[in-house]
């Protein structure tokens, strides 16, 4: 019979991997290389998905990997942009290429502007236009509308962002700075850097050390790679079966750590998109259905907070009249316990994002008990 891990087993395993079990002395590349990357769609987020996860994070040291081209941001896992380092940027976009092919041709808004036009065609089209200098998407979409003027520039560049693997160019994505999107192909802004040696296998061993233990579901939710199980079978002579409480098979790597249900987890604040909340087709070991749902906007997903290592609220910085104001919205009822760790977090909290301005914590009476 394979072991039964209980929700709080899975939670605590997954906290530990993910670095937020508690925080963890380690260097800013190695976290990330750990982590597969972090989201990075609000240029942010990876710097306090950092801060969250590591012992006397320096933003800076991100921003140095940034602007050195160590780290870059690119789209990869489930089509969405990740800041990843510069070795795993080569690596992994081969494996997910086909995530993102998907994605465009069967996109509703950019897939039927493309429909027809040869992908390789497309593709040689995009290098050469920012072969001389990174270009904004509009910018992009400009030129390429030169070759295919019946078509939406915007589709044309979002398709080349696709099939070409492009990285988003500082002053994008360095702390304290700002700056809109520019692209560059990988191959340029990355030239002699050595790409490692990876296949989907490596990358499932990547993915159930920092999310395990998990389904072949759990493993194409994080990716967006489909039909798995016929990678995953073949592993299993390397893999521990697991079942959670429901029945389902549970893989995980033999010694992976899976501490005691009952270790304390930390009260910590998690950027927008944060993939502990997306990296699960079963999420309830970290968010209940109900709270997640609460979580989701029209335009993605709010910056939550955790108690006990479950999302318990969300969270935003408001700026106004010289003041930073960090608002927690909890789910429910805090007790004095949890404001006061949730108090002593948002300080440091309000310390990396806001340190020039005055600062102030409100919690947001929740609307139910």
């Amino acid at each position: 019979m394979s072991e039964v891990l209980t929700t709080r087993a899975l939670n605590r395993a997954t906290l530990h991997r993910q670095l937020l079990l508690r925080r963890v002395a380690t260097s800013a590349e190695a976290a990330i290389e750990h982590l597969v990357g972090l989201q990075a769609q609000v240029p942010t987020a990876p710097y306090v998905g950092l801060w969250t996860r590591l012992v006397g994070f320096d933003p800076g040291e991100l921003a140095a990997m940034v602007e050195h081209r160590q780290a870059v941001r690119i789209a990869l896992m489930r089509s969405t942009i990740h800041l990843v380092t510069a070795r795993d940027c080569l690596a992994v976009r081969k494996l997910v290429q086909p995530v993102l092919d998907r994605d465009l041709f069967r996109n509703s808004t950019h897939g039927p502007s493309v429909a027809g036009i040869d992908p390789a065609t497309l593709g040689a089209a995009g290098r050469a236009a920012l072969a001389a200098r990174a270009l904004t998407p509009k910018e992009l979409g400009a030129s390429l509308a030169e070759h295919w003027p019946d078509r939406d520039p915007n589709s044309l560049a979002y398709a080349v962002r696709n099939l070409v693997p492009l990285v988003q160019v500082p002053p994008r994505g360095v702390w304290g700075q700002s700056g809109v999107t520019r692209h560059m192909t990988a191959q340029s802004w990355l030239a002699g850097t050595r790409a490692t040696r990876s296949t989907v296998e490596d990358l499932v061993v990547r993915y159930l050390a920092a999310f395990g233990p998990a389904t072949v579901r759990d493993v194409q939710t994080w990716s967006g790679l489909t039909r798995l199980r016929e990678i995953v079978d073949p592993m299993r002579p390397r893999l521990r079966v697991l079942r959670d409480e429901r029945g389902n098979e549970l893989l995980d790597l033999p010694d992976a750590p899976r501490p005691d249900p009952d270790t304390p987890a930390e009260a910590r604040f998690l950027p927008e998109y944060d993939n502990l909340l997306a990296s699960h087709a079963d999420r309830t070991r970290v968010i209940s259905d109900e709270h997640r749902r609460r979580l989701m906007t029209g335009n993605g997903m709010r910056a939550a907070f955790l108690l006990d290592g479950r999302v318990a609220g969300c969270w935003r910085v408001v700026r106004e009249r010289g003041t930073a104001t960090l608002r927690v919205e909890p789910f429910h009822r805090l007790n004095t316990t949890d404001r006061a760790s949730l108090t002593q977090e948002g300080a440091g909290l309000l310390n990396l994002l806001a340190s020039a301005d005055n600062h102030d914590i409100q919690f947001v009476e929740p609307t139910s008990a």
